[in-house]
């Protein structure tokens, strides 16, 4: 043979076995055995388990103060960022709004393809916390990602090219979908949200190869008129009265997942009711299972095997759709396989995730909803003020909960869950004329919630100030370790590591790494923009990294004290000696209070009448006028005076709908207008 050709061959076989080990599919096993698998980050929690716990070590609190950037990529997106990255075969698959993937050299940043499943942009008004995305999943050679319209698609990880796609939910009903799917057994599970907007919550399961749907299951029973989907509905529905399942009933699955092979048990929270007020909602009472719960389900057929409840008949937003994590803890002397929560409501729960049964929980923020659990019934003692019909109340958690979607973390080695906590009193009051689908009712979104008068937000002593807190909590003993206070609420969720390191980024534009024992503070990095999602870590070529995307997401405007400049998503990877130049940040100018608008109103009734407006069409993209600056959406009370003057125009004709703002014609009136106008002019003036 001839040398040269020789030399080709033996080349050419060197790189097919290369790219042969390279392309290294993702497989049932590789998924069971994610946790094993460090140097990879596979699936959103990054592993079944959902700890966000990695194993790798070569970054630690020894040597984390040499970290530098290795590469940044800009999404170029001008909206919310809460995708967790995943990494396999070198290559990094992270989401963006709009639910576009995009596939980068996970060594470089470079990007190799992006998917756009083109989302119409009249959709951002169906999503109650702006158009994000959670993040994808990764099975047999292909990505799976959840469009925000309820779509899930297939995509070729290689060349990023659609195989398939598979509608999920009935587009004529306000439904969405934020969060990142799962595979489990070769099925792709997916849930959704909406329940702000009047709809009943489900989850389902698509074959991975086809995407035929292989089973669903709904979280609240339907019209008992029908046949209920299983026997399960049917005694769910003995704990609802009166006409629920006109406003739907809620219950959405909209986040968190885990799973126990061992045991063969799939675990999904279920969401707020539909509409919020109990009182509205069942008015003779009952529990309203399936809410604000925790369902253990089989992942074959999808049938009901037990639940925990944590907020019954749920009156406050008080979600259980935060993250799952599954440990095997040893409590009093005895191996417990347990499911850990931090819900909305405050409370930090371990369950038996055999059967469901409560082993403790214990406030791991201040609250005042509810006394304690009592731990004879496994149900919360609610404070009787709370409930909020007759006299407002101001609620702690407020709706947006102790602790939201962004991920928590438990370290094996330390033994504690790392939880990104906040607080935001908000004030509650009964809306007495509730009408299920009235656009009038205050924070109804057109499907009637129909109760609040808004954030207690503004200047001067308050009991229960607002806090953004990091908290290293000893789930065996129920108490808290140590915790970092943060200028802001709603900052990034979780990585812990084996090098005794917990990294989180904040809303104020920092990424951080902590020592995972003390809580002291080894290493800092500007970020430009505020971070609310949750970094990931890897290693390729014998070298580890550390990733997070960075980027104002849902509600920026109602957390963030500070206005910034750089506002485009971006993914920031960092390594052991990393000499990267970071993107230049402009310095951030501070904004003014809005001032000088006028308006044709006559009087208090009429500005109350635009603060129930605006709640219901403005308040979650944008803020409370006066009460923060702003991130990407803008807070309306630090406005140029022009742009609230001509308001009529923004919402009346619609100039910004190819940017995800609704067209507001024919459900608002110039005299609506007007008035909304009058309570951004009165809101600011407040803070002055």
């Amino acid at each position: 043979m001839n040398k040269g050709i020789f030399i080709t061959v033996i080349g050419f076989i060197a790189f097919a076995c290369t790219s042969a080990k390279k392309e290294k599919l993702v497989t049932e096993d590789a998924l069971l055995n994610a946790a094993s698998n460090a140097t990879e980050w596979l699936t959103y929690g990054s592993n079944y388990s959902e700890t966000r716990f990695s194993k790798l070590h070569q970054i630690s609190d020894q040597n984390v103060k040499e970290l530098g950037l290795a590469w940044y990529f800009d999404m170029d997106a001008v909206r919310g960022i809460e995708a967790t990255p995943l990494v396999s075969n070198g290559i990094m698959y992270v989401t963006g709004p709009w639910s576009i993937l995009y596939a980068l050299d996970a060594r470089t940043g470079e990007k190799l393809w992006e998917y756009d499943p083109k989302v119409p942009k009249e959709y951002a008004e169906k999503a109650c916390c702006d158009v994000v995305n959670r993040g994808a999943a990764l099975y047999q050679g292909k990505v799976f990602v959840a469009s925000l319209d309820g779509r899930l698609v297939a995509i070729d990880a290689k060349t990023g090219e659609k195989i398939w796609e598979t509608l999920t939910v009935d587009q004529s009903v306000p439904y969405t979908i934020t969060g990142a799917p799962r595979v489990i057994k070769g099925n792709v599970i997916i849930g959704n949200g909406g329940a702000e907007f009047g709809v009943r919550g489900y989850i389902s399961a698509y074959d991975a190869e086809t995407g035929k749907q292989v089973w669903r299951l709904y979280s609240v029973p339907g019209n008992p008129a029908l046949p209920f989907e299983s026997k399960a509905l049917e005694e769910a529905s003995k704990t609802w009265t009166g006409n629920y399942w006109e406003a739907g009933g809620g219950g959405t699955m909209w986040d968190a997942m885990a799973y126990d092979p061992e045991l063969n048990l799939m675990y999904v929270g279920t969401g707020n009711g539909s509409p919020w007020n109990r009182k509205h909602r069942s008015p003779d009472g009952g529990d309203n299972l399936y809410l604000s719960s925790i369902v253990a389900l089989n992942p074959d057929n999808g049938e009901y095997v037990w639940h925990y409840q944590t907020t019954p008949c749920d009156n406050w937003d008080y979600t259980a759709t935060q993250q799952l994590i599954l440990a095997d803890l040893e409590i009093k002397g005895v191996q417990r396989k347990v499911i850990m929560q931090a819900p909305k409501n405050g409370f930090f729960y371990v369950i038996d995730r055999i059967n469901g049964k409560f082993i403790s929980g214990e406030p791991f923020v201040p609250i005042n909803w509810a006394s304690h659990i009592d731990y004879e019934t496994g149900r919360p003692v609610e404070n009787p003020k709370a409930s909020y019909n007759g006299d407002p109340y101001e609620a702690v958690p407020g709706p947006f909960g102790a602790h939201n979607w962004h991920p928590m973390s438990f370290s094996s080695e330390t033994g504690l869950v790392y939880i990104p906590a906040q607080n935001y009193a908000f004030i509650m009051l009964e809306e007495t004329d509730y009408k299920f689908n009235d656009p009038s009712q205050s924070m109804a979104f057109g499907k009637g919630n129909g109760w609040n008068t808004g954030f207690t937000d503004g200047p001067g002593e308050r009991e229960f100030p607002h806090f953004g807190r990091l908290i290293a909590w000893d789930p065996i003993a129920q108490k808290q370790v140590w915790a970092v206070e943060h200028i802001a609420p709603s900052n990034g969720g979780v990585l812990s590591t084996a090098g005794n390191l917990v990294f989180q980024g904040t809303s104020d534009g920092r990424f951080i790494g902590y020592n995972a024992k003390t809580g002291k503070k080894l290493w800092e990095s500007p970020t430009g923009t505020g971070v609310i999602a949750a970094p990931i870590t890897y290693e390729l070529d014998g070298e580890q990294y550390v990733s997070i995307a960075a980027g104002w997401g849902g509600n920026a405007g109602l957390d963030i004290r500070f206005s910034s400049a750089q506002t485009t998503g971006k993914v920031y990877t960092f390594k052991l000696g990393g000499n990267a130049s970071m993107p230049v940040f402009e310095e951030p100018e501070p904004k003014k209070l809005l001032t000088g608008v006028s308006y044709s109103i006559s009087g208090p009734e009429e500005i109350q009448h635009g603060l129930k407006l605006y709640l219901n069409y403005c308040t979650l993209c944008h803020g409370m006028p006066g009460a923060t600056q702003g991130g990407v959406l803008p807070n309306l009370g630090y406005s140029r005076p022009e742009v609230i003057q001509n308001l009529q125009t923004y919402l009346l004709e619609g100039p910004l709908t190819s940017r995800g703002m609704p067209n507001f014609k024919g459900r608002l009136t110039s005299e609506d207008v007007e008035k909304i106008k009058a309570f951004i002019q009165v809101a600011a003036d407040s803070y002055r």
